[in-house]
């Protein structure tokens, strides 16, 4: 009998797309397995490719428009527009994405989240009423510091001149909101997937400054202005923000959407699984294939593919993940998969996996297809 076979991988990151890897993957297996259904649904929990992943469940327009980068470079950014639904989806990674800037030419101090609020306000624009953000894969650690000024926001030092630079926020002294804000007219959801606070060892700063070019001297200097910011801004509004779950994703861009745009924080998971109806491909599957470029302890502390294998775990059905490398869990760590596989070091070195990636991840592909022949 045929097995129907549910495809849903996240990118392989800086290699391959969630629906290239999907292709890759359903290509190799049918290769093998002819007579077997397979269904595709790419997937991203919030990071690089949630634009387009969000687009093709929501069958939304693609749009442009003009703004700049986190280093201020002029860029045109992808969104996506749903003009039945009203919703727009935009991914910050196409305005201040990391990807976008050459490696290690600009450091965090001189890059900020600008650009972001010039596309935010033409989503608005367009007509939409929600707008759902995906947040990684950010090259900023600006805490939205700089996507506020652009709504409109003023950051004021003792004297009340105005703070042009995110880590001067250690003389903030007042903040002005915009005398309309973008939140009078639309519903903003932040999608997140992690749960780092905004300040402290696990926030944005200690855990994720280092891959965007902060150095351990940068640490106090950085944590002294954020603090400062979610301080004056916690006075401001009567609440604390930085200590929720998810403020510290995306260089404090968790922080900026709910303290200047009042957005809610949903996993950028759920917005996925809800918007392609994860639980009907499921029930329909035999066996669930997911994969992204590293399955390590992220992977299973709430990482798409961990959720995806949890998912298939509570159906009862089989899950496979695949992916570039495949980190060795310690003894009594308990995986949600029911076999992984890893094209390094078996099928191929590591910077080879990466040259080659689309076609190392068909042999791998196709390798477990074999692995796994029917009853």
């Amino acid at each position: 009998m045929p097995r129907c076979i549910l495809i849903a991988p996240d990118k392989f990151k800086g290699t391959l797309t969630a629906r290239t890897a999907a292709e890759a993957i359903a290509a190799a297996w049918l290769s093998v397995h002819p007579h077997d259904e397979v269904r595709l649904v790419p997937m991203s929990d919030g990071g690089d490719g949630f634009g387009s992943v969000l687009a093709d469940t929501l069958a939304a327009e693609q749009r442009s428009t003009g703004t700049t980068d986190s280093a201020a470079r002029p860029r045109s950014a992808q969104w996506w527009f749903s003009a039945s639904r009203s919703v727009a989806v935009v991914e910050t990674a196409q305005i201040i994405g990391l990807a976008l800037l050459p490696h290690r030419q600009f450091h965090p101090f001189h890059l900020d989240t600008f650009g972001i609020g010039t596309v935010l306000r033409d989503a608005v624009g367009t007509g939409a009423r929600d707008v759902w953000v995906g947040i990684g894969g950010s090259s900023t650690n600006d805490a939205g510091f700089g996507m506020a000024r652009s709504l409109g926001w003023q950051f004021l030092d003792p004297s009340h001149s105005p703070i042009l630079r995110w880590p001067d926020l250690v003389r903030l002294a007042q903040v002005r909101p915009p005398e309309h804000s973008l939140a009078e007219h639309c519903r903003f959801t932040v999608a997140v997937d992690v749960d780092n606070p905004l300040l402290g060892p696990q926030g944005c700063s200690r855990i994720y400054g280092p891959q965007k070019g902060l150095l351990p001297d940068d640490m106090a200097p950085a944590e002294a202005a954020l603090g400062q910011l979610a301080q004056v801004m916690s006075d401001h509004l009567g609440r604390d923000i930085a200590s929720i779950p998810g403020s510290g994703a995306a260089g404090g861009l968790g922080f900026a959407l709910q303290a200047f745009l009042d957005a809610r924080v949903e996993s950028g998971f759920e917005i996925f699984a809800r918007g392609c109806d994860l639980d009907r491909h499921m029930s329909w599957a035999d066996v669930v294939i997911t994969g992204e470029g590293s399955l390590d302890r992220q992977s299973l502390m709430g990482k798409g593919t961990g959720r995806v294998a949890a998912r298939a775990r509570s159906a009862g059905k089989p899950c496979i993940g695949l992916a570039g490398m495949v980190e060795p869990l310690a003894p009594g760590e308990e995986s949600v998969f029911t076999t992984t596989h890893a094209i390094v070091p078996g099928i191929a070195p590591l910077e080879a996996a990466k040259a080659e990636a689309a076609r190392h991840l068909s042999e791998l592909a196709r390798r477990c297809a074999i692995a796994h022949p029917h009853p």
